[in-house]
């Protein structure tokens, strides 16, 4: 397998500290995220590796084994213990040999450890896959509906429908996508965890949605049909003479997709900011002191 600086890939040094790691992991992702960047191949691939790297750096131990072991680091738990193996055996061989130190390549030597079979059985032991991590950014427009989605791990293109109405932070795993087993073992699995970008007026809860909407100070008094913004278009909304700042009003079913339940939605709950005129004429105020006159009579 080639080697594949990460560091290089998200311009840090080996001193990187996690907050460089995350920081720099963020502006390059949105530098080359395919939203931003539709027609440029190399941007794509780019993003792709970015994931990859912080996948692997930004693990406290993964990152470990892949500064000790570099290009095998994924093999790490089986070079430990074949090292742990071969120590033993070295130790019950006559002293008069000498301890053997191994400083050729990992690779090199988990083949001499476990390919080509051996007398004492060792080749037939069967390794697990290591499951692998994987960050996907997606924009909140892109989930409303089920997404198509191919991303690259370790240079295999993967292909999954993203279910509509997923979370952010939410974590899916695709069995056996992982890294491919040793010796004939098992792969490990794929994680995936999703990083929800919002940037609507509404604020997402579940499948609920919540905004607000501005209401002039007539309307709110005598009523009337407004027009308002939902998640997949406008909508006339009736109002309700009288109505007080603050009021909430609930659109059911005009929410975001619930996971996994197609044709299922949440409800879109509108907050009235009512706003009062700042410019009267001088008509509007004395019609505003005649009905403060009349307030005034009743009481």
């Amino acid at each position: 397998m080639e080697f594949i600086d990460y560091y290089k890939i998200l311009e840090l040094s080996n001193t990187a500290t996690e907050a460089e790691i995350k920081s720099s992991y963020r502006k390059l992702a949105r530098k080359y995220h395919p939203d931003l960047n539709p027609t440029d191949v190399h941007a794509k691939k780019k993003f792709q590796q970015i994931n990859e790297a912080n996948e692997v750096l930004s693990d406290p131990e993964k990152r470990k084994k892949y500064d000790k072991y570099g290009k095998d680091w994924q093999h790490a738990e089986a070079f430990e213990k074949a090292g742990q193996q071969q120590h033993q055996s070295n130790r019950s061989r006559s002293t008069q040999q000498g301890q053997h130190e191994f400083d050729g390549d990992f690779s090199d030597f988990f083949e001499s450890m476990f390919g080509g079979g051996s007398r004492r059985g060792e080749g037939n032991t069967k390794f697990r896959g290591q499951d692998l991590n994987a960050n996907l950014e997606l924009n909140i427009k892109d989930i409303y509906k089920d997404k198509p989605n191919t991303f690259t791990i370790n240079g295999k293109n993967i292909r999954i429908t993203i279910p509509a109405g997923v979370e952010d932070g939410q974590t899916i795993k695709l069995n056996g996508h992982g890294s491919p087993g040793m010796n004939g073992g098992p792969n490990g699995d794929l994680y995936i965890t999703f990083s929800v970008i919002n940037n609507t007026p509404f604020k997402r809860e579940g499948s609920n949605l919540y905004t607000s909407v501005d209401l002039n100070l007539y309307t709110a008094i005598l009523g009337g049909t407004i027009q308002v913004d939902t998640f997949d278009g406008k909508v006339k909304l009736n109002v309700t003479p009288g109505t007080q700042n603050g009021t909430k009003v609930k659109l059911s079913g005009k929410g975001f997709p619930v996971y996994k339940q197609a044709g299922k939605f949440g409800d879109l709950y509108i907050t009235y900011n009512i706003k009062l005129p700042n410019r009267l004429t001088e008509q509007e105020r004395k019609l505003f002191e005649e009905l403060a006159k009349l307030e005034g009579n009743e009481k």
